[in-house]
């Protein structure tokens, strides 16, 4: 998949956005369930942002049974998951990306991960 960098930085220039992303840069995949507790957010207003991200070719999803589980593109250009990585990096001690993370550890009852295929 091809992405401009101005297209990459447009579709992480808000704040709900781009703490979807650093979420998922460090996790192999989340259910939007998990994401929605990380973020203590609302259902609706997460979805509207991961599907903005999908749109833009910077996620993936799938369905199992009732889960939907989102993960890195894997067609990214190399550039461009490095830039989403290093900011993740650069970022995570900060608020309220610190916090994210330590709502989805202590997050009860998160779904099992899918088995590999």
């Amino acid at each position: 998949m091809s992405i401009e960098p101005t297209e990459l930085f447009a579709c992480l220039a808000d704040p709900t956005r781009l703490r979807l992303v650093t979420l998922l840069s460090s996790n192999e995949e989340l259910c939007v369930c998990e994401l929605v507790h990380a973020l203590a957010d609302i259902q609706p207003k997460v979805s509207r942002h991961l599907a903005m991200l999908r749109n833009c070719g910077l996620l993936t999803d799938a369905r199992e049974g009732r889960w939907v589980y989102y993960r890195l593109a894997t067609t990214l250009p190399r550039w461009a998951v490095e830039t989403m990585c290093l900011t993740a990096s650069a970022i995570e001690d900060d608020m309220p990306y610190q916090a994210d993370r330590a709502r989805l550890a202590g997050m009860p009852d998160r779904p099992l991960r899918r088995p590999c295929a």
